[in-house]
Protein backbone atom coordinates (compact mmCIF):
# COMPACT_ATOMS: atom_id res chain seq x y z
CA UNK A 1 0.00 0.00 0.00
CA UNK A 2 1.32 3.47 -0.84
CA UNK A 3 2.17 5.27 2.37
CA UNK A 4 2.36 8.87 1.26
CA UNK A 5 -0.80 9.96 -0.51
CA UNK A 6 -0.75 13.15 -2.59
CA UNK A 7 -3.68 15.51 -2.61
CA UNK A 8 -4.45 15.12 1.11
CA UNK A 9 -6.18 18.17 2.62
CA UNK A 10 -3.02 18.95 4.57
CA UNK A 11 0.41 17.66 5.43
CA UNK A 12 -0.75 16.75 8.91
CA UNK A 13 -3.53 14.44 7.67
CA UNK A 14 -1.19 12.94 5.09
CA UNK A 15 1.35 11.97 7.74
CA UNK A 16 -1.26 10.66 10.18
CA UNK A 17 -2.88 8.51 7.48
CA UNK A 18 0.48 7.14 6.41
CA UNK A 19 1.43 6.44 10.01
CA UNK A 20 -1.82 4.59 10.73
CA UNK A 21 -1.42 2.56 7.54
CA UNK A 22 2.15 1.62 8.49
CA UNK A 23 1.12 0.54 11.98
CA UNK A 24 -1.79 -1.53 10.62
CA UNK A 25 0.57 -3.21 8.17
CA UNK A 26 2.81 -4.32 11.03
CA UNK A 27 5.54 -1.67 11.24
CA UNK A 28 7.44 -2.36 14.48
CA UNK A 29 10.02 0.42 14.58
CA UNK A 30 10.01 4.17 14.23
CA UNK A 31 12.92 3.89 11.83
CA UNK A 32 10.91 1.64 9.50
CA UNK A 33 7.92 3.97 9.65
CA UNK A 34 10.15 6.95 8.87
CA UNK A 35 11.56 5.13 5.84
CA UNK A 36 8.09 4.18 4.58
CA UNK A 37 6.74 7.71 4.98
CA UNK A 38 9.88 9.47 3.81
CA UNK A 39 10.02 11.76 6.83
CA UNK A 40 12.49 12.40 9.66
CA UNK A 41 12.72 9.98 12.58
CA UNK A 42 12.03 12.77 15.05
CA UNK A 43 8.83 13.67 13.23
CA UNK A 44 7.65 10.06 13.40
CA UNK A 45 8.27 10.06 17.15
CA UNK A 46 6.26 13.26 17.57
CA UNK A 47 3.33 11.97 15.53
CA UNK A 48 3.34 8.61 17.29
CA UNK A 49 3.13 10.35 20.66
CA UNK A 50 0.26 12.48 19.39
CA UNK A 51 -1.60 9.41 18.07
CA UNK A 52 -1.07 7.59 21.38
CA UNK A 53 -2.38 10.61 23.30
CA UNK A 54 -5.46 10.74 21.05
CA UNK A 55 -6.10 7.03 21.61
CA UNK A 56 -5.47 6.06 17.97
CA UNK A 57 -2.47 3.83 18.67
CA UNK A 58 -1.57 1.55 21.56
CA UNK A 59 2.04 0.84 22.49
CA UNK A 60 3.19 -2.41 24.11
CA UNK A 61 6.70 -3.18 25.27
CA UNK A 62 8.35 -6.02 23.37
CA UNK A 63 11.53 -8.01 24.06
CA UNK A 64 14.97 -6.44 23.65
CA UNK A 65 13.71 -3.00 24.68
CA UNK A 66 11.59 -2.69 21.59
CA UNK A 67 7.99 -1.58 21.24
CA UNK A 68 4.99 -2.92 19.35
CA UNK A 69 2.40 -0.56 17.94
CA UNK A 70 -1.27 -1.43 17.41
CA UNK A 71 -4.24 0.47 16.04
CA UNK A 72 -7.06 0.92 18.53
CA UNK A 73 -10.71 0.80 17.40
CA UNK A 74 -10.58 4.60 17.41
CA UNK A 75 -7.46 4.40 15.25
CA UNK A 76 -9.22 2.18 12.69
CA UNK A 77 -12.10 4.66 12.56
CA UNK A 78 -9.76 7.61 12.04
CA UNK A 79 -7.84 5.74 9.33
CA UNK A 80 -11.10 5.04 7.52
CA UNK A 81 -12.17 8.68 7.81
CA UNK A 82 -8.89 10.01 6.44
CA UNK A 83 -8.89 7.45 3.63
CA UNK A 84 -12.40 8.39 2.57
CA UNK A 85 -11.49 12.10 2.67
CA UNK A 86 -8.58 11.38 0.36
CA UNK A 87 -10.65 9.26 -2.00
CA UNK A 88 -13.55 11.68 -2.08
CA UNK A 89 -11.23 14.46 -3.21
CA UNK A 90 -10.23 12.51 -6.28
CA UNK A 91 -11.89 10.82 -9.23
CA UNK A 92 -10.74 7.48 -7.88
CA UNK A 93 -13.52 7.72 -5.27
CA UNK A 94 -16.22 7.34 -7.93
CA UNK A 95 -14.50 4.38 -9.57
CA UNK A 96 -13.90 2.52 -6.32
CA UNK A 97 -17.32 3.36 -4.89
CA UNK A 98 -19.09 2.08 -8.01
CA UNK A 99 -17.07 -1.15 -7.95
CA UNK A 100 -17.59 -1.67 -4.22
CA UNK A 101 -21.34 -1.08 -4.46
CA UNK A 102 -21.60 -3.61 -7.28
CA UNK A 103 -19.71 -6.14 -5.13
CA UNK A 104 -21.94 -5.50 -2.12
CA UNK A 105 -25.13 -5.87 -4.18
CA UNK A 106 -23.84 -9.17 -5.60
CA UNK A 107 -23.40 -10.40 -2.04
CA UNK A 108 -26.93 -9.21 -1.25
CA UNK A 109 -28.35 -11.18 -4.16
CA UNK A 110 -26.39 -14.27 -3.15
CA UNK A 111 -28.03 -14.02 0.29
CA UNK A 112 -31.44 -13.53 -1.34
CA UNK A 113 -31.67 -9.91 -0.22
CA UNK A 114 -33.63 -7.80 -2.70
CA UNK A 115 -34.88 -4.75 -0.80
CA UNK A 116 -32.08 -2.63 0.69
CA UNK A 117 -31.88 0.34 3.03
CA UNK A 118 -28.84 2.60 2.69
CA UNK A 119 -27.60 4.13 5.93
CA UNK A 120 -26.04 7.55 5.47
CA UNK A 121 -26.85 10.37 3.03
CA UNK A 122 -23.63 10.89 1.06
CA UNK A 123 -21.98 10.75 -2.34
CA UNK A 124 -21.54 7.04 -1.68
CA UNK A 125 -25.31 6.67 -1.18
CA UNK A 126 -25.95 8.39 -4.51
CA UNK A 127 -23.54 6.04 -6.27
CA UNK A 128 -25.20 3.11 -4.50
CA UNK A 129 -28.64 4.15 -5.72
CA UNK A 130 -27.41 4.45 -9.29
CA UNK A 131 -25.55 1.13 -9.08
CA UNK A 132 -28.56 -0.70 -7.68
CA UNK A 133 -30.46 -0.14 -10.90
CA UNK A 134 -28.01 -2.42 -12.68
CA UNK A 135 -27.66 -4.94 -9.84
CA UNK A 136 -31.13 -6.43 -9.48
CA UNK A 137 -31.75 -4.97 -6.02
CA UNK A 138 -34.09 -2.20 -4.93
CA UNK A 139 -33.20 0.69 -2.62
CA UNK A 140 -36.32 1.28 -0.52
CA UNK A 141 -35.02 4.31 1.40
CA UNK A 142 -31.99 6.12 2.77
CA UNK A 143 -31.65 6.47 6.53
CA UNK A 144 -29.94 9.58 7.86
CA UNK A 145 -30.39 11.13 11.30
CA UNK A 146 -30.30 14.58 9.70
CA UNK A 147 -33.25 13.82 7.43
CA UNK A 148 -35.52 16.78 6.71
CA UNK A 149 -38.17 15.10 4.60
CA UNK A 150 -36.19 15.48 1.41
CA UNK A 151 -35.20 12.86 -1.16
CA UNK A 152 -31.97 11.71 -2.78
CA UNK A 153 -32.22 10.62 -6.43
CA UNK A 154 -35.90 9.90 -5.91
CA UNK A 155 -35.41 7.85 -2.72
CA UNK A 156 -37.07 8.84 0.55
CA UNK A 157 -34.78 9.91 3.38
CA UNK A 158 -35.89 8.88 6.88
CA UNK A 159 -34.32 9.69 10.23
CA UNK A 160 -34.79 6.28 11.89
CA UNK A 161 -35.62 2.67 11.15
CA UNK A 162 -39.01 3.20 12.83
CA UNK A 163 -40.01 5.59 10.03
CA UNK A 164 -39.55 2.98 7.31
CA UNK A 165 -42.86 2.00 5.74
CA UNK A 166 -41.50 -0.62 3.33
CA UNK A 167 -40.12 -3.99 4.41
CA UNK A 168 -36.43 -4.50 3.73
CA UNK A 169 -34.04 -7.45 3.69
CA UNK A 170 -30.69 -5.85 4.46
CA UNK A 171 -28.79 -2.70 5.33
CA UNK A 172 -25.85 -1.23 3.42
CA UNK A 173 -23.71 1.37 5.19
CA UNK A 174 -23.05 4.48 3.07
CA UNK A 175 -22.20 7.04 5.75
CA UNK A 176 -18.69 8.44 5.22
CA UNK A 177 -18.09 9.89 8.67
CA UNK A 178 -19.62 7.53 11.20
CA UNK A 179 -19.56 4.26 9.29
CA UNK A 180 -18.43 2.12 12.23
CA UNK A 181 -21.06 3.59 14.54
CA UNK A 182 -23.89 2.91 12.11
CA UNK A 183 -22.53 -0.52 11.20
CA UNK A 184 -22.36 -1.67 14.83
CA UNK A 185 -25.86 -0.34 15.51
CA UNK A 186 -27.30 -2.15 12.47
CA UNK A 187 -25.58 -5.42 13.40
CA UNK A 188 -27.06 -5.17 16.90
CA UNK A 189 -30.52 -4.60 15.44
CA UNK A 190 -30.56 -7.02 12.52
CA UNK A 191 -27.60 -9.41 12.81
CA UNK A 192 -24.29 -9.43 10.93
CA UNK A 193 -25.59 -11.33 7.90
CA UNK A 194 -28.05 -8.57 7.07
CA UNK A 195 -25.54 -5.71 7.22
CA UNK A 196 -23.07 -4.97 4.41
CA UNK A 197 -20.56 -2.22 3.73
CA UNK A 198 -18.51 -1.12 0.71
CA UNK A 199 -14.84 -2.02 0.99
CA UNK A 200 -13.64 1.59 0.76
CA UNK A 201 -15.09 2.33 4.21
CA UNK A 202 -12.34 0.13 5.64
CA UNK A 203 -14.48 -1.49 8.32
CA UNK A 204 -12.66 -4.86 8.12
CA UNK A 205 -15.87 -6.83 8.62
CA UNK A 206 -17.06 -10.10 7.13
CA UNK A 207 -19.37 -8.43 4.65
CA UNK A 208 -16.59 -6.19 3.41
CA UNK A 209 -14.09 -9.02 3.21
CA UNK A 210 -16.59 -11.08 1.29
CA UNK A 211 -16.85 -8.36 -1.32
CA UNK A 212 -13.22 -8.98 -2.24
CA UNK A 213 -13.86 -12.52 -3.39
Amino acid sequence: MERVLPGQSGEDDRIVLGLLNSVEDGATSQRRIAAELGIALGLVNAYLKRCVTKGLIKVSEAPARRYAYYLTPKGFTEKSRLTVEYLSSSFSFFRQAKSDCADVFRIAQARNFHNIVLVGKSDLAEIGILSAADSGVSIVAVLDDGADGSEIIGKEIVSSYDELTTAFDAVVITDLRRARQFFDDAVTRFGAQRVLAPRLLGLNVSGVEASKS
